[in-house]
């Protein structure tokens, strides 16, 4: 369903387990810059009423997560760390073009924001299936499934607002963009790291 082109290599989650107050801290700015990219693209594309409107759901259901994250964190005792950089998501962006109509600024936007939420869904999946913490082998089942309506949420959009964009091809173009990168990441306690 996703499309991607790399699966991640399980023993990511052998890395993760090592330090899961790094992968919750991680996690729970991840949630947070969720909810920015979806306001962003709200404050960008405002003429869009149905966009708004389903961008604002998505954005308060990213912020519940941020939320649900950091009451994990508080639970077991830790602490919310500051603000991780995303270098995955940094280097992801490099492939939205520059310049340009605005509205194949907002395309690019959604399926670069459209792939971001395909790999969080497929990293939230081998958690969910290979974590030995059982509290968090369901958290992340449960946000597995809600990645997956915003992929398709974000993807649903870039395809209606694309008239006159050949939106499959961008689409397959970034996913190729993707897989050459991912080929990097997997080896750190971070949600894309």
């Amino acid at each position: 369903m996703l499309g991607l082109k790399l699966a991640t290599d399980p023993r990511w989650v052998e890395i993760v387990e090592s330090n899961i107050e790094e992968i919750l801290t991680d996690h729970a700015w991840c949630e947070q810059k969720a909810a920015t990219n979806a306001i962003t693209i709200i404050t960008r594309n405002s003429e869009h009423v149905e966009l708004v409107t389903d961008l604002l759901k998505l954005a308060q259901e990213e912020l519940e997560h941020f939320e649900m994250v950091h009451e994990i964190i508080k639970k077991r005792g830790y602490k919310l760390g500051p603000e991780r950089k995303d270098h995955y998501v940094n280097k992801l962006f490099q492939f939205t073009q520059k310049g340009g109509s605005r509205q194949q600024a907002m395309v690019d936007r959604l399926l670069f924001s459209a792939m971001i939420e395909a790999r969080s869904c497929e990293r939230f999946k081998l958690l969910s299936e290979r974590i030995n913490d059982e509290e968090l082998s369901k958290f992340y089942r449960e946000l597995m499934i809600s990645e997956a309506g915003h992929y398709t949420t974000f993807l649903g959009f870039a395809r209606q607002y694309g008239e006159g964009i050949d939106v499959e091809k961008r689409w397959q173009e970034l996913i190729a963009f993707e897989g050459e990168i991912i080929q990097s990441y997997g080896n750190s306690e971070a949600i894309h790291g």
